[in-house]
């Protein structure tokens, strides 16, 4: 493709874009919300989404349980609170902390929850991110959590990426877009100040500037008392940073001696350092994906005598890092299902012992209070067990139960099994795949496949009501794949499908593809595959790669234009993950897999559905338009459906939401079935 004919639909807001788009809108809802399953489908995936029996996960904070909740009753959600006493009851009672449905009246703004950060110790406001339609810039602003009001002239943001970080009540660090210059070519800010009460934002001091071409600049007060520090990060690039922690009184930066590739951070008094390349130091050597522990007082006097606290093997991981007042809670993934590691350091040694927590899949820890608190919160998943919510202590393997999903849809039919395909290489990529126990193996069974294989993100077990009523229920078969690029299998895994290896990821997914037809649990033309962002990369590519291993694509908030992607809003921070299109090397290689410059009017190609957001200012939805117009032009059948909405997540409240999945599952539910079984 020498010229780009469908450039004009990367100018969002234009009218002839707008008018594009509405077009194709309306074809597709005209279509697909015709189907005779749609509008009861779509009922029940609200009802589900609604439901005022799903968990209200929440943070601690002041002895008050804080949730943020959506249901019909409240389209944009309320933020409220409780007691722990009263949490713990089948039916807590609730204060309304802030109404969004209200706030968005009042002001007449599309507002959207983006979070809050408690001020700590000293307790008593927060910092409240609000966005229009989802995306990832948001407003920041100051609230009182005892008059839960706004406070006027407080520390208060415009809409803009990055946001603010408490110092203590009277002095924030600021990261934002300060004016020109201010921000990094990814638009992410790259200049850091501290911020003080009663003076004007324009008058806040300097604390550190990255360079242009980083991907951003942060910093943060750890509050931990005795072991106070302010720390600033240069976040080089997606996979490398520099870490410096601050004089609070000179504002002089001592770098924390590090490999740029690793992540640090610290607990009380050690310092965690999280390896994703081999380290050699202080006369020993680690493997990439170790996570390694000094007294940080000792490291900064120049100390590197590091004590491990996990190191991986062939088939496990670090997934996560749990803290309260006195443990660690390591969540590490040993082939794809979790496991739960308890650490304390004491005597200048670390006691570890393994948790017996439940092993039904995926679990999640999250402490209540790391500075006040022993007890942590744990939640039990997977696919077809609804997410439990315990209360745990760390020291102990009792817990109490506090809340408990309801079945949004009957599993009891249903089993989970975990395969693996060997790809190109010879590598064998773990899959799961749930299906009715019954199902026959003859090759006709409608089956979706999911991916993504990218930026070290792992794919674990999980339970979804919408997933199960609108696929499983009715029959399908899901499928997840656990190709590299992601981190099922720590920084290795995810490292084998960086920049020049990409096509790895690619071959990784087609080879499960490739397997599930040899099992005859599906064949070509009752297999569709799905993905989002990355994953929607995943998918074009697989499309235009090997179209005639697939009966449907759905491809959601995409990357697909390789030879742009790093021009597009937030696309040049993942140049550490594909490369840099502008350099001819790299462009040899990446061209060769960009599904924009790959399809064909040539081939025959599988029906498609994209689907975006006019909002999403991650991943730019000219990607999606573009692919769609062209594959179009080129008289293949494709379907599209962006909504005027939703940042990278698609959707921006329930409503929308039921909707989207509707039409993507009546899609494939439609593209599957429709085609008669394989003649013996």
């Amino acid at each position: 493709m020498t010229q780009d004919p469908y450039l004009w639909l990367e100018d969002v807001a234009s009218e002839r874009a707008l008018g594009w788009v509405g077009a194709r809108n309306a074809d597709t809802e005209a279509e697909l919300a015709a189907a005779p399953g749609y509008a009861p489908l779509r009922a029940r995936l609200k009802t589900i989404l609604d439901s005022k029996d799903r968990i209200p996960y929440v943070s601690l904070y002041e002895g008050r349980c804080y949730n943020f909740w959506r249901d019909a009753d409240h389209e944009r959600g309320i933020w409220r609170r409780t007691t722990m006493d009263e949490y713990r009851k089948p039916a807590p009672q609730w204060e309304t902390v802030l109404d969004l449905d209200r706030l968005a009246r009042d002001e007449n703004e599309n507002w959207v929850w983006a979070g809050a950060s408690f001020l700590k110790p000293q307790g008593g406001r927060c910092l409240v991110s609000l966005s229009r339609g989802v995306g990832d810039a948001h407003v920041l602003r100051e609230f009182d959590l005892e008059s839960m009001s706004f406070i006027a002239d407080g520390f208060n943001l415009p809409e803009a990426k990055g946001g603010a970080s408490w110092i203590d009540r009277d002095a924030v660090f600021v990261a934002t877009d300060f004016g020109p210059g201010s921000l990094t070519s990814s638009g992410y800010p790259r200049v850091v100040k501290a911020w003080k009460r009663g003076t004007p934002l324009a008058e806040a001091r300097p604390v550190y500037e990255a360079q242009e071409d980083d991907l951003s600049a942060s910093a943060w007060f750890d509050y931990t008392p005795g072991h106070e520090h302010q720390f600033v990060q240069r976040q080089i690039g997606f996979y490398s940073s520099e870490l410096f922690v601050r004089d609070a009184d000179s504002g002089v930066l001592t770098k924390v001696g590090k490999p740029e590739d690793a992540d640090a951070f610290t607990v009380r008094d050690q310092l965690l350092v999280q390896l994703r390349s081999d380290w050699e130091v202080g006369g020993a050597a680690w493997p990439q994906g170790a996570l390694l522990a000094i007294g940080f007082q000792d490291f900064l006097n120049g100390a590197r005598d590091f004590q491990p606290l996990f190191t991986p093997t062939a088939t496990t991981s670090l997934d996560g890092i749990g803290v309260t007042r006195g443990a660690i809670l390591l969540t590490v993934l040993d082939k794809v299902k979790n496991r739960i590691v308890e650490l304390r350091h004491a005597d200048g040694a670390w006691q570890r012992r393994e948790v017996a927590a439940p092993g039904m899949g995926a679990l999640g820890v999250s402490g209540l209070d790391e500075i006040a608190s022993d007890e942590y919160f744990l939640t039990v998943t997977d696919f077809l067990t609804p997410s439990t919510l315990y209360l745990a202590r760390a020291g102990s393997d009792e817990r109490e139960l506090l809340k408990a999903m309801p079945a949004f849809f009957d599993a009891s039919p249903c089993t989970v099994a975990q395969f693996e395909a060997v790809s190109t290489d010879g590598a064998r990529i773990p899959y799961f795949v749930v299906m009715r126990e019954d199902t026959p193996m003859d090759g006709a069974n409608p089956t979706l496949l999911y991916g993504y294989g990218g930026f070290e993100v792992s794919l674990t077990p999980f339970y979804s009501g919408v997933t199960g009523e609108a696929w499983l229920a009715r029959g399908g078969v899901y499928v997840l794949a656990n190709i590299r690029g992601g981190g099922e299998f720590g920084p290795r895994w995810h490292q084998a499908a960086l920049q020049h290896r990409r096509q790895q990821a690619f071959d990784d997914f087609l080879a499960v593809a490739e397997d599930l037809a040899a099992r005859k649990l599906t064949s070509p033309e009752h297999l569709g595959i799905m993905g989002g962002s990355n994953g929607g990369l995943l998918v074009g590519a697989a499309l235009t790669q090997r179209p005639e291993l697939f009966g449907a694509v759905v491809c959601q908030v995409p990357l697909l234009d390789m030879r742009r992607y790093h021009q597009l809003l937030a696309g040049a921070s993942w140049m550490g993950e594909y490369g840099d299109p502008d350099d001819p090397e790299q462009w040899a290689y990446i061209g060769k897999y960009s599904p924009y410059h790959q399809v064909s009017r040539h081939k025959r190609y599988p029906r498609v559905l994209f689907t975006t957001s006019t909002r999403d200012d991650r991943v730019h939805p000219g990607h999606a338009r573009k692919m769609a117009a062209l594959m179009q032009e080129q008289a293949h059948d494709v379907l599209y459906w962006e909504n005027t909405e939703g940042g990278h997540a698609g959707a921006a409240n329930n409503e929308q939401t039921a909707t989207m999945w509707a039409l993507t599952y009546t899609f494939l539910w439609q593209e599957l079935t429709r085609k008669s079984s394989p003649k013996a």
